[in-house]
C-alpha cells in the first residue's frame, strides 16, 4: 500500500466515521471499547476520548508512563488545530517527520504520529478527539479506527487499512 492509498483512505475514514450525536455516554462508550481491546489483546497504552472543552474519558493500562501520557497531549493538540487524523498528518508530514514549519506548530506541542483522530458529529462538525498512545503509529490508528467502526456499526474491514 502506498502512502498516497493510505492517505486517501484515512481521509474516506474521517468522513465515514461520523457521529449524529456525541455526550458523555458516547464517550464513555467509545472509551470502554478501547479499554477492552487493551484487557482482551493485553495491549498497554494510554485512552483518552474528549471534546475540545473536557476530557471525557481517560486509561492507563500497565505497562504505560507519563510520556504515553504526554504523547496524546501532542496528539490531541494536532487534531485539534489541523482537523485530521495525527497519522495523517505523519504520513503527510516532510521528510524529517516535521509539521509544516509555516504553521508554527511547536514540536513541544504537537506531534505527527498515529492514535489521534477526530470525532466528527454530523451537522457540527469536529466537536473532539479520541486518541490512544503505546503502540506503532499504525498501531495506534488502527485501535482507534477498529473501536470506531464498532460503536457506529461500520464494518471494519471494510475501513482498515491495509497491511503494510
Amino acid at each position: 500500500m502506498s502512502k498516497a492509498d493510505d492517505i486517501a483512505g484515512i481521509i474516506a475514514q474521517e468522513q465515514a466515521l461520523e457521529f449524529t450525536n456525541f455526550d458523555e455516554h458516547v464517550a464513555f462508550e467509545l472509551g470502554g471499547l478501547l479499554y477492552r481491546r487493551a484487557v482482551d489483546d493485553n495491549l498497554s497504552f494510554v485512552m483518552d476520548v474528549r471534546t475540545w472543552d473536557r476530557q471525557m474519558f481517560f486509561a492507563a493500562m500497565p505497562g504505560t508512563s507519563a510520556d504515553n501520557s504526554e504523547w496524546v497531549r501532542r496528539k490531541i493538540n494536532s487534531v485539534r488545530r489541523y482537523h485530521r487524523a495525527s497519522y495523517r498528518l505523519f504520513l503527510e508530514r516532510d521528510e524529517v517527520g516535521l509539521l509544516p514549519p509555516i504553521s508554527g506548530a511547536d514540536p513541544a506541542d504537537f506531534v505527527a504520529a498515529g492514535g489521534g483522530f477526530p470525532i466528527r458529529v454530523k451537522g457540527a462538525g469536529i466537536i473532539g478527539s479520541v486518541t490512544i498512545s503505546g503502540l506503532p503509529s499504525r498501531g495506534d490508528h488502527n485501535v482507534v479506527v477498529a473501536a470506531l467502526c464498532q460503536l457506529l456499526g461500520k464494518d471494519a474491514a471494510e475501513h482498515r487499512l491495509a497491511p503494510e
